[in-house]
């Protein structure tokens, strides 16, 4: 029997690791900081809630602590609008933790501890089969392959059975070197890719992955390997997106002082992913991922600067807006 706030279908599914996120008040070493923000990161909990904000209907799981952070999470990320209904609650493991370290005008240094967190024990057994097959788009990324043997073993049986089930694989091999090495990544990331309807690689994960920061050579390789549609992340420059019979650069959108760049990439995820669902021309898809992406970077935080569907159009210039 389904309990209280379960639903049956969403537009999209995700899982994976959601971390309590520690943001310094000042830059510096750690040792200096007596102050922080807390908040919460996860690339998988950023796609769900960058969609939620875009109007649909999306679905997060995953294993959490039976802890006050795991609570925390658990209780954002439905505070944003997306389907809880699915997390599993551990009670022998903790919930994973995440410590920036600021200093002025370069990306921050990340501390994790999240080894043997409760995430990291996620089991196909945590899998809810029916809830996948009930949505038209699967979204996984590298980080969870890279959190153990069972995490991994759970992202490739939701992926066959996604595929089995004719529903969408979209897929963001998010390369973690803080995780795990290249040598053991690079081949199970490949394996993945090779069964992604959609793949999101950047440049420097295209160098890592075939060797190439050409993003016509990165799709190339990848449509190659079976890839339906392949949009190679091109950071403030925009993305190169291809399919079989169809490619093209779209161009990005300028920010003058980005106040963090951190969930751009899985804001140009969530964006695309939209785009898709409306049935999108690629060039449309392209310029939603590219302004959600932007927009992300306005904000400091992981997910805090991803917009309403009112305000990326406002952004994109596809709106008026009256101030008042």
């Amino acid at each position: 029997m389904h309990q209280e706030g379960f639903k049956d279908s969403m537009e999209i599914v995700t899982f994976g690791e959601s971390m309590v996120l520690f943001n310094p008040d000042t830059t510096g070493p750690l040792r200096y900081v007596h102050h922080f923000n807390k908040s919460i990161a996860g690339a998988e909990s950023n796609v769900a809630i960058a969609l939620a904000r875009l109007g649909h209907d999306v679905g997060w799981f995953s294993k959490i602590g039976d802890d006050e952070f795991g609570r925390y999470i658990k209780a954002i990320i439905r505070g944003e609008g997306v389907d809880v209904s699915r997390v599993v609650t551990d009670p022998h493991n903790n919930t994973g933790l995440l410590f920036k370290e600021r200093f002025a005008h370069v990306n921050p240094n990340v501390y994790y501890y999240r080894k043997n967190s409760a995430a990291s024990n996620i089991t196909v057994e945590d899998l809810d089969f029916d809830y996948i097959k009930s949505s038209k788009i699967l979204h996984v990324t590298g980080i969870t392959l890279a959190l153990s043997p069972s995490a991994r073993e759970t992202v490739f049986k939701a992926v066959e059975f996604a595929k089995a089930n004719n529903v969408l694989v979209s897929f963001d091999p998010n390369i973690r070197l803080k995780l795990w090495r290249i040598e053991e990544a690079r081949p199970t990331l490949l394996e993945v890719a090779k069964k992604a309807d959609i793949l999101f690689p950047g440049q420097d994960e295209g160098k890592l992955l075939l060797g190439t920061e050409d993003p016509k050579e990165i799709a190339k390789g990848f449509l190659g390997m079976g890839c339906k549609i392949v949009a190679v992340k091109l950071g403030k420059e925009g993305c190169y997106i291809a399919k079989k019979e169809e490619d093209e650069f779209v161009t990005g959108y300028i920010v003058e002082k980005p106040e963090d760049t951190v969930g751009a990439g899985d804001g140009f995820a969530a964006g695309f992913l939209s785009g898709i669902l409306q049935n999108f021309s690629l060039r449309e898809c392209g310029q939603l991922a590219n302004a959600v992406g932007a927009m992300a970077t306005l904000v400091r935080g992981d997910m805090e600067g991803f917009p309403t569907l009112q305000q990326v159009q406002r952004f994109m210039g596809t709106e008026e807006h009256i101030d008042r």
